[in-house]
């Protein structure tokens, strides 16, 4: 069954509630992005947005940059894989249009989790002697409190996004969604102020009451929406439903070599009159 129930809001309606100005978590290319719900964004006209990306971010984050959605960005990376740089992320940096903070992998992680878990802060090693910490004041070094002497520790803030943005495969009536193996989106949903997903479909049962779903299942409990939109990753891949659009990507990655290109690009995908201006 495709059809959503009633009471499920549109995409564009989810899209509604996120206020210019708020921080934004999106998941990589490989672990479920809403695609969907960043060009409902872009649809909107959304401004002053302050991007996470868990851990690195990748094709939806370009498109927000390139529609000017974008005024922060904290990531440990942006690309398009094998098509390369992401494009507008790389003129916007140039331009001086985007603030963005340098994070690492585990550190993003480290600090989603302190927020997962209620506590103000986590440790984490593997910074110390980096260049990322002469940029990162929020990050502190302590000494080891439960060593004798000269053991260094580094201490993450807790971070909770305003939203967080995923695609998955499917949610019940009750609002409990799928994940299937991408457990890290049940981190960034238990961290972040409220999740915000599209699904492929709807699942005529409750998905925590079978054994074979459970799971993989994130309880409505962390979840403030779900609206069905269909092949809503595209053009990334979503688990076994369907594969990354390597083509589609690299032709985007051409297009969106110079603002004019990805414009262009833009008024064709959306329809023309949707760009944010």
């Amino acid at each position: 069954m495709t059809t959503a129930p009633p009471a499920w809001p549109s995409v564009e309606e989810l899209a509604a509630r996120i206020p210019d100005g708020a921080m934004v978590a999106l998941p990589p290319d490989n672990s479920l992005p809403s695609v969907a719900l960043a060009k409902a964004l872009i649809r909107r006209g959304a401004r002053g947005l302050r991007l996470l990306g868990v851990p690195v971010s990748g094709f939806a984050t370009d498109l927000l940059i390139g529609a000017g959605c974008v005024a922060e960005l904290q990531t440990s990376a942006i690309s398009l894989g094998e098509a390369g740089f992401a494009p507008r992320f790389t003129a916007a940096l140039k331009e001086g249009r985007i603030r963005v903070q340098d994070a690492t992998c585990p550190a993003i992680h480290t600090m989603l989790q302190a927020a997962e878990k209620g506590v103000p802060f986590m440790p984490l090693r593997g910074l110390i002697g980096s260049d990322i910490l002469a940029n990162r004041p929020d990050w502190r070094v302590i000494d080891n409190p439960f060593a004798e002497s000269g053991d260094p520790i580094v201490l993450l803030p807790a971070l909770s996004p305003d939203f967080c943005l995923f695609h998955a495969v499917m949610a019940d009536r009750e609002g409990n969604v799928w994940l299937g193996r991408r457990r890290e989106c049940a981190t960034l949903a238990h961290a972040s102020r409220e999740a915000l997903v599209t699904v492929e479909r709807f699942f005529d049962g409750n998905l925590l009451e079978d054994e074979r779903t459970a799971p993989g299942t994130i309880s409505a409990t962390y979840i403030g929406g779900v609206a069905l939109a269909g092949r809503g990753a595209q053009p990334v891949a979503l688990l076994d439903e369907y594969g990354f659009d390597a083509g589609y990507v690299a032709a985007y990655a051409r297009a969106a070599k110079t603002q004019e290109g990805f414009d262009n690009w833009l008024a064709v995908e959306l329809g023309g009159s949707e760009k944010a201006a």
